[in-house]
C-alpha cells in the first residue's frame, strides 16, 4: 500500500509500505474516505513549527471500516466513521472520565500522523489503510445524512473548537462570545464562531485582520470585526484565543468579563506574562491545552446532522487523493482530500 510521508518543510512523498493487519480482537482496519489538514499541518509544512521527519502524515479524517477483530461490537465492515486523532483505550480512568487525550495506557500525546510528538508506531491517516487499536472506544459512526467531506476535520479541529464554546454556552445559555482569530489556529477559530452561533450565543464577534477568514466568519453567522488581536471590542463572558501570539492571548484574557471563561486553542511556544491580578479581581477562568477530541465528536455530529452547523463553510480547498502533495504545499486554511 501507499502512505504519505513528511520529510520536513515543503517535503512530502509517497512511500510503499506493508499493509497493517489486525493484531488484537478489539482492533479494526480503516480506509480513508475524506482527509483534512489540521491547523498545525500548514505550519509544519512552512517550517514555522518544528516537527522533524520523516514520519507518516495525516491525522484528521472520515474512513470506511474494512475489517474488524472478533471482539468489536460498535462498528462493522462497511460503516463510515470519524477517526479521532488521539489514541484512547476507553477503559482507563482518564478515558472513562472523557479525558481521552490523556489515555493512561499509552505515552502522553499518542496520536496519528504527528511523528515523534505523537509516536511513530501509530502511523498516519494519509494512507491506503490504517489500524485503529481500540475500535469500540475510538471510532464514531457517521450518520448517513452527513457528507464525509463536510466533517473530515471532526477528528480534531472541530471538537477542539467545540470545547472552547460548547460547555461554556451550556453553563451560560445565550452568552456573548468573542473569538480572536489568526493564523495559528485559523480553522479552529472559525469553527468556534460557527458553533457559538449554532449553540445560541446572543452575539458572536470574530476579530481578525485576514479578509478571507473574516468573510468565512460572516458566512457562519458571526459578526466579523477587522482589527488587530489586541483591539478593544468590549468584554465578553466567553472568549477564545486562536491567534497564537502573546499579545492576542493577553487581549483575550483582558476582554473576558467578570466570572467569564477564556480558552486558548492555539499553541504558544513561549511563556506569556499573564495579567494575574486583573484575572483574580474579575474571577476570570483560563483554560489551555489539547482538546479531548473523542469526547465531543458525537455532539459535533449531532449539530451538523440537525443543520444547525455547517463546517464545510470553513473548507477552502477540496482536492483529490492523487493531487494531495500539490494541494498540501499550497497550505490553504482548510484542505479536504477525497479518496
Amino acid at each position: 500500500m501507499r502512505r504519505l510521508m513528511l520529510d520536513g518543510p515543503r517535503s512530502l512523498r509517497w512511500e510503499d509500505c506493508p499493509e497493517p493487519v489486525i493484531e488484537q480482537p478489539w482492533q479494526a482496519l480503516i480506509r480513508p474516505v475524506a482527509l483534512a489538514t489540521c491547523d498545525l499541518d500548514p505550519a509544519v509544512l512552512r517550517g514555522a513549527f518544528p516537527l522533524p521527519g520523516p514520519f507518516p502524515f495525516g491525522h484528521e479524517g472520515v474512513a470506511e471500516v474494512v475489517a474488524v477483530g472478533g471482539e468489536v461490537r460498535t462498528v462493522a465492515v462497511g460503516d463510515r466513521v470519524v477517526v479521532p486523532f488521539q489514541i484512547s483505550c476507553g477503559t482507563c480512568v482518564p478515558c472513562v472520565q472523557g479525558r481521552t487525550g490523556n489515555c493512561a495506557n499509552h505515552p502522553m500525546m499518542s496520536s496519528y500522523g504527528l511523528g515523534p510528538m505523537g509516536g511513530l508506531e501509530w502511523g498516519g491517516l494519509w494512507a491506503d489503510l490504517a489500524r485503529v487499536p481500540y475500535a469500540d472506544a475510538m471510532l464514531v459512526p457517521l450518520p448517513p445524512e452527513i457528507d464525509p467531506v463536510a466533517v473530515a476535520s471532526a477528528s480534531d479541529n472541530i471538537p477542539d473548537a467545540f470545547r472552547a464554546v460548547g460547555p461554556q454556552l451550556a453553563a451560560a445559555p445565550g452568552a456573548e462570545v468573542l473569538i480572536l482569530g489568526g493564523p495559528a489556529a485559523s480553522s479552529i477559530g472559525l469553527y468556534a464562531a460557527g458553533l457559538a452561533v449554532a449553540l445560541g450565543a446572543s452575539r458572536t464577534v470574530y476579530l481578525d485582520t485576514d479578509p478571507e477568514r473574516l468573510a468565512i466568519a460572516a458566512r457562519l453567522g458571526a459578526e466579523p470585526v477587522e482589527g488587530a488581536a489586541d483591539a478593544r471590542v468590549g468584554r465578553f463572558p466567553i472568549t477564545v484565543e486562536a491567534c497564537g501570539i502573546p499579545s492576542a492571548l493577553r487581549a483575550a484574557i483582558n476582554a473576558t468579563s467578570p466570572d467569564g471563561v477564556c480558552t486558548s486553542v492555539s499553541v504558544q511556544r513561549e511563556d506569556v506574562a499573564f495579567p494575574l491580578l486583573a484575572m483574580y479581581s474579575r474571577c476570570c477562568t483560563f483554560h489551555t491545552g489539547r482538546a479531548h477530541a473523542r469526547r465531543h465528536i458525537p455532539q459535533v455530529l449531532s449539530l451538523v446532522a440537525s443543520g444547525a452547523f455547517d463546517p464545510s463553510l470553513v473548507t477552502t480547498n477540496v482536492s483529490t487523493w492523487d493531487d494531495s502533495i500539490d494541494a498540501l504545499l499550497g497550505t490553504p486554511i482548510k484542505l479536504v482530500v477525497t479518496k
